[in-house]
């Protein structure tokens, strides 16, 4: 049987180089897994009150029945302001409730951020981090995955150019998998 990899794409824009990571992604995808992109795009900011009240929005609900289905989860994040954007946060947290049944809790998980700038968006990289702790998800350490000058790496098909870049994203996959094998239950 097939394990599955969620792809989350820390952005909404349509155009955005967290998502065109994402699809360059699940072309590489190994023999006996499956990568998902799991969009964000539809998911409401949460609310506590939507579980104490049992008014958990429909997308809440359907977002946290496809995140049961994944075993494990490569964020892609920009940075928003030196950390992660609202609509990764937002998702974390959206995932984590109610109190006791997180969809998170021990998905071995990867962090690849990525920025226009040279910073390669460190700071977002190890604020999602910090979430992933608490959630209980083991993180990839080695390879570390910072990608600058973002807006150079693709063609104007949108599609991730030949050359380094794109060998080492197959070596951080490769290398994702097999710390998922290590840390899955």
């Amino acid at each position: 049987m097939n394990k599955t990899i969620g792809i989350l794409a820390g952005s909404l824009r349509r155009e955005s180089f967290s998502k065109k990571i994402g699809k360059a992604i699940l072309a590489m995808v190994p023999k006996g897994f499956e990568f998902k992109a799991i969009s964000l795009d539809d998911l409401p900011v949460y609310n506590q009150d939507f579980d104490d009240n049992n008014e958990v929005p429909k997308a809440i609900s359907v977002f946290r029945e496809v995140m049961k289905t994944v075993d494990g989860v490569i964020f892609i994040t920009p940075e928003y302001n030196r950390s992660v954007p609202a609509v990764l946060k937002n998702a974390l947290d959206s995932g984590s409730r109610p109190y006791g049944k997180s969809v998170w809790n021990a998905k071995p998980a990867a962090v690849f951020s990525s920025s226009p700038g040279n910073l390669s968006a460190f700071g977002a990289n190890h604020h999602l981090r910090q979430s992933l702790v608490f959630l209980n998800m083991p993180a990839m350490q080695q390879p570390e995955v910072y990608l600058q000058k973002v807006n150079e790496l693709f063609d104007e098909n949108g599609v991730l150019k030949e050359g380094t870049t794109k060998e080492f994203l197959q070596k951080a996959v490769n290398a994702y998998i097999v710390w998922f094998k290590r840390n899955a239950e």
